[in-house]
């Protein structure tokens, strides 16, 4: 019986709540299908966050290493595709999560912020897919990276941060397209509202807390491992032949809209 190939993925914003998810959930997934795993962990920077989630991952049955750099920086990008080669091999996976958005009205926003905010939301996942590229190819692996239901809808007050997502679900649609021919695999992921530790506060207030749960169709703020879970499938075997597609990770919420406008079918109508 032929044995089943290594894997090696690259996780940028690897030390946040989904980027941790996503690590455990490419082991996982690569414990079902019987396959030993590298995770090349990356962040902005080395430090005791980065050393922690590599002895868990490692406590988890993966080899691990950590690489880190500066992805609004052209030349940092592909240093660290090149230490994850140094370090694990050949490359089969890149998930691009490393991201931020900041509040900001489009009428006075700072250049220098619409700037950071593509470079690192959407600039950095092309750099780093020209950087890993060849050893992709070589291993028919897969890119996918994590955008965001503001990339889908506007989101006023946060300035350029629904156009770098959607500008990275075109941007991943294309390098679907250009990069099939050597089998190289092209996916974006859009979560919705997340409970992580970097929102945990919003989540303190019940009533806030009840208020966005009662948005979702399905009734509950999602989890890093929701997300986590979509980007190690979309990585898998199992999505073999799907490239170029969003996979919304939202309960449903993103197509609501329309069930929340009063007088429509089981609404109340408007008050006269």
């Amino acid at each position: 019986m032929q044995a089943t190939p290594p894997r090696h993925a690259l996780v940028t914003g690897a030390t946040g709540g989904i980027g941790r998810a996503i690590c455990f959930a490419l082991i996982d997934q690569a414990r079902r299908d019987g396959a030993p795993i590298h995770l090349s962990a990356a962040a902005s920077q080395p430090g005791e966050r980065l050393q922690a989630l590599l002895a868990e991952l490692r406590a988890a049955g993966a080899t691990a290493g950590g690489v880190s750099g500066d992805l609004t920086d052209a030349q940092q990008c592909a240093a660290l595709v090149a230490q994850a080669q140094a370090g694990g091999g050949e490359l089969t996976a890149l998930v691009c999560n490393a991201g931020a958005s900041g509040p900001g009205r489009l009428a006075d926003l700072p250049l220098a912020q619409w700037d950071a905010t593509f470079n690192l939301n959407t600039r950095s996942a092309w750099l780093l897919a020209q950087a890993a590229r060849e050893p992709l190819a070589r291993t028919r692996g897969s890119i996918t990276a994590v955008a965001s239901m503001s990339g889908l809808t506007p989101h006023p007050g946060y300035g350029a941060y629904s156009a770098a997502k959607a500008a990275l679900i075109m941007l991943c649609r294309q390098l679907a397209q250009e990069w099939a021919e050597p089998g190289i695999r092209v996916n974006t992921v859009c979560p919705g509202m997340i409970r992580t530790p970097l929102t945990e506060a919003v989540y303190q207030d019940p009533g806030t807390l009840a208020r966005r749960e009662a948005l979702v169709p399905l009734g509950r703020i999602g989890r890093a491992e929701d997300v986590g879970a979509a980007v190690a499938w979309l990585a898998s075997a199992g999505a073999a032949y799907v490239t170029g597609q969003n996979l919304v990770v939202d309960g449903g919420i993103s197509d609501h809209m329309l069930a929340m406008i009063p007088g429509r079918p089981g609404k109340p109508p408007l008050d006269r």
